[in-house]
């Protein structure tokens, strides 16, 4: 979380004053689809280092982008990466999510990458640009680190089985669900199974006052997702853009009668 100049509430603050956050999930790099975002009044922008390229300094250009704009960026790291946690927060990410938690242990190295001491283990510094080039005293930038949103991701059957555990370690805010791999993880079976899973893991979240993060494909289902309580609603912006495309292609193929469609 960067330091600021001007007073800005945090998502972890939003969050506890009971407010329902959206925001966009971009696997592509894009600065362009972070300033839209921004501009469309999103709360958030989650940028994927996990499943997209994990570029320090391509991810500081969408930071600046995104600071421009007065929205927060969120960054997905690769599982235990707590070297790319640090550049992360370091380039001034509201906060991280990390994938693949399956355990207590996990979740506290989780936190323990997420935070300075005594509430974790990240190397302190200044002079990034999360601490406005050392500008700020080591204070007020412990003060903003405090805000870093930590987001647990439970993504097989181990992890659904201990959820009650991840959610419950002091530091985790929130838990997201990865419904594709947690359909591999359980061999891909009927789609009741997975649901049932997902359905534990965030009665465990919400029972231990965590907020749900629910990764979502249109409107329909994230006015879904807000009815069973979900908090931080995600748009996948790769299935966004490509079912609006396609909706487009074929609107503009002739029918049978050689009228367009």
């Amino acid at each position: 979380m960067t330091a600021r100049s001007t007073p800005h509430r945090s998502l972890k603050q939003r969050l506890a004053d009971g407010e329902r956050l959206r925001g966009v999930l971009l696997r592509l790099p894009s600065e362009t689809l972070v300033e839209m975002a921004g501009v469309a009044g999103f709360d958030y922008v989650v940028i994927d280092c996990e499943h997209g390229p994990a570029d320090t300094a391509l991810l500081q250009q969408h930071l600046t982008a995104a600071a421009a704009h007065g929205i927060d960026v969120l960054v997905r790291v690769g599982s235990a990466e707590p070297a790319l946690a640090l550049r992360c927060l370091d380039l001034g990410a509201a906060g991280l999510i990390h994938p693949h938690v399956d355990s207590r242990e996990d979740a506290r190295r989780a936190v323990a990458a997420s935070h300075y001491p005594p509430w974790g283990d990240r190397g302190f510094a200044t002079y990034s640009r999360a601490g406005r080039f050392g500008t700020v005293t080591a204070a007020d930038h412990v003060a903003a680190s405090r805000e870093t949103l930590v987001v647990t991701m439970i993504e097989t059957r181990r992890a659904c089985d201990a959820a009650d555990a991840i959610a419950g370690t002091e530091g985790v805010d929130a838990v997201l669900v990865g419904p594709a791999d947690l359909a591999a993880d359980c061999g891909f079976p009927k789609p009741g199974v997975v649901d049932g899973l997902i359905t534990r893991a965030h009665e465990a979240a919400r029972a231990n006052g965590r907020a749900v993060m629910t990764i979502v494909p249109d409107l329909d289902a994230a006015r879904a997702a807000e009815r069973r309580g979900a908090r931080l609603i995600l748009y996948n912006m790769a299935h966004v853009l490509m079912d609006t495309l396609r909706h487009l292609a074929a609107s503009g193929r002739t029918n049978t009668g050689g009228e367009a469609v």
